[in-house]
């Protein structure tokens, strides 16, 4: 779709040194010793930082409200406030060792653009809204994206309540705690949606950077599967037993991870294939490995190749293996999303308009603007990061790109609130 006018008029200039201070302090919620973040999902710093957020929030005058499953929405309201709101959102939490912009920046840059409205004295007819989503990186309750899964209908909010981290506890019991600590909360039901969503994101990969972008206009989220596997031996003496009498699930294990990767094996270097969590038990030094459960993140931007390679998974990780059983399960099934040709235009074309170096793209990594795309127009914007690290403590990107990309968020979100998609 055209548009004749792809920056608003009378555009206002976000607050930049406001933003980066926003994240220097955000930062320091749940920092590491090495300049990295640990605030998992429904965690006390979790909490710390949506109580941090909130504070920020009703000190101008926004709305807030938390659904069952713990999404978290602040709204500034528009001239008539009956209309499906423009939104925009990411997440706080992060992963155990995890970079201080991941998620976040979406959430402070989407409260950047609801202050600078203000700081403008500019009126959208729709109300604007910020989503912070719950538990959008699956590391202490799995899987990824929970929140907005269980937002778009995708996955029952009985069965998400009920998941359990290492330790036992529930996702039900984690979000009462962090409930009570919050301030006071308007209820709404779940089925977040509205007239447009576009989520901005630090990139998590090299691509912008080596491509020397300011910004990176994405059109679709390649799918991910997420399954578990569990190797089922023989807990035994690690001093008495003889190899020959022996099932250790570990060297079990070990082997069938070389064999699932040996028959997925990709020439093309598209499959992304990771075992990221690895439990050994009953975990003594003394002990042969009885059991051993690992994760498997599968990802591919064709759904049939993708399916077909979780099939032949799931084909592989049953029977046994040196004298184990082996058995597992699909967690999530994620096919790849394409977003709202029509909102990705806008993006391209406010990028153009304030002269930013720009390049359509796909993005690697999955994203809560995957299941929104399911409900409501959508669309992302990518910054670069430095080096291409990410879900690492070396996470970084430049300030300059983190203003350009609030800019360009906040000049999309104006166009989308005066479109009729």
């Amino acid at each position: 779709m055209a548009i004749d006018n792809p920056q608003p008029k009378g555009s206002p200039f976000i607050n930049g040194p406001r933003l980066l201070d926003r994240h220097r302090a955000m930062a320091q919620i749940g920092a590491t010793a090495n300049g990295g973040v640990n605030r998992q999902a429904l965690t006390p710093e979790d909490t710390e930082g949506r109580r941090l957020l909130l504070q920020w929030a009703t000190a101008r005058g926004y709305t807030a409200s938390i659904d069952p499953i713990g999404n978290l929405f602040i709204r500034r309201p528009g001239v008539r406030s009956s209309l499906s709101p423009v939104m925009t959102g990411s997440h706080l939490d992060s992963q155990p060792t995890g970079g201080k912009f991941d998620g976040v920046f979406g959430v402070l840059a989407g409260l950047e653009v609801l202050e600078t409205l203000d700081d403008h004295n500019v009126a959208t007819a729709r109300p604007v809204e910020l989503v912070v989503w719950m538990n959008e990186e699956g590391s202490r309750f799995a899987p990824v994206t929970m929140g907005s899964a269980v937002a778009a209908g995708a996955v029952p909010l009985e069965r998400v309540l009920a998941t359990q981290d290492t330790k036992g506890m529930t996702v039900s019991e984690a979000l009462a705690q962090q409930i009570s600590q919050l301030p006071p909360l308007e209820s709404r039901p779940l089925g977040a949606q509205g007239f447009a969503y576009i989520e901005a994101h630090i990139e998590q990969g090299p691509v912008l950077e080596g491509a020397r972008c300011d910004i990176g206009v994405v059109s679709a989220i390649q799918g991910l599967h997420l399954y578990q596997v569990e190797v089922l031996g023989f807990a035994a003496h690690a001093g008495t037993t003889p190899s020959k009498h022996r099932k250790d699930a570990l060297v079990a294990a070990n082997a069938l991870i070389a064999r699932i990767r040996s028959e997925v094996a990709d020439p093309l270097d598209v499959l992304r294939f990771t075992v990221g969590r690895f439990e050994v038990a009953p975990g003594s030094p003394h002990v042969v490995p009885g059991k051993v459960t690992f994760s498997i993140d599968l990802r591919h931007p064709d759904p049939e190749h993708l399916l077909r390679t979780g099939d032949r998974i799931l084909e592989i990780c049953s029977g046994e293996i040196e004298h184990c059983s082996i058995s597992a399960k699909a967690l999530l099934r994620s096919s790849p999303v394409l977003f709202d040709e029509r909102l990705v235009s806008v993006v391209l074309n406010v990028a153009e308009s304030r002269g930013f170096a720009h390049m359509s793209m796909v993005s690697g990594a999955t994203h809560d603007a995957k299941y929104m795309a399911d409900r409501t127009p959508t669309a992302m914007i990518f910054v670069p990061s430095e080096k291409g690290i990410s879900h690492n403590e070396l996470e970084h990107t430049e300030d300059e790109d983190l203003c350009a990309g609030t800019q360009i968020l906040c000049d999309a979100l104006l166009v989308a609130a005066t479109m009729e998609l």
